[in-house]
């Protein structure tokens, strides 16, 4: 039978949004889009680099919490608010995704506040950073 886990983190906007933060269905889990508000301060760093660093340790968080990792991400949507921020926040996003190489969207939509410099959804399956992986390579040389 299929089990399904969701994840509350206790955020105002996810009471008054009436969504969670991850939903886990059997292996698959979601991760909804996530920004950079620290969870026991509550602020949002200012600094591009420091903002980027805590919406991955929300997302490292709560994948956490259902037995899962960065490593298990098979499909990211990074969303980023100025485009000329993206060669920044997509470096720090290559550092965290180094070696996982999940698919990945990235797009320059409004946020849902002018503090938002970043927020990123993901995807994951449980067990991917153990299964069995095949790169094949179709670009030039």
């Amino acid at each position: 039978m299929t089990k399904i886990t969701k994840l509350k983190t206790g955020s105002a906007l996810e009471e008054h949004s009436s969504y969670s933060r991850l939903v886990c269905v059997d292996n698959w889990i979601f991760v909804s889009n996530t920004a950079g508000r620290c969870p026991e301060t509550k602020e949002i760093p200012d600094d591009l680099k420091e903002q980027t660093l805590q919406v991955f340790a929300n997302i490292e968080r709560a994948l956490k919490a259902v037995d899962a990792s960065l490593a298990d991400v098979v499909m990211s949507r990074v969303f980023i608010q100025d485009p000329k921020n993206t060669m920044d926040i997509m470096e720090i996003v290559g550092e965290k995704f180094r070696g996982v190489d999940p698919a990945t969207t990235v797009s320059c939509p409004p946020l849902g506040s002018d503090i938002y410099k970043v927020e990123i959804e993901v995807t994951a399956f449980k067990g991917a950073s153990s299964a069995e992986t095949v790169t094949i390579n179709i670009g030039q040389s």
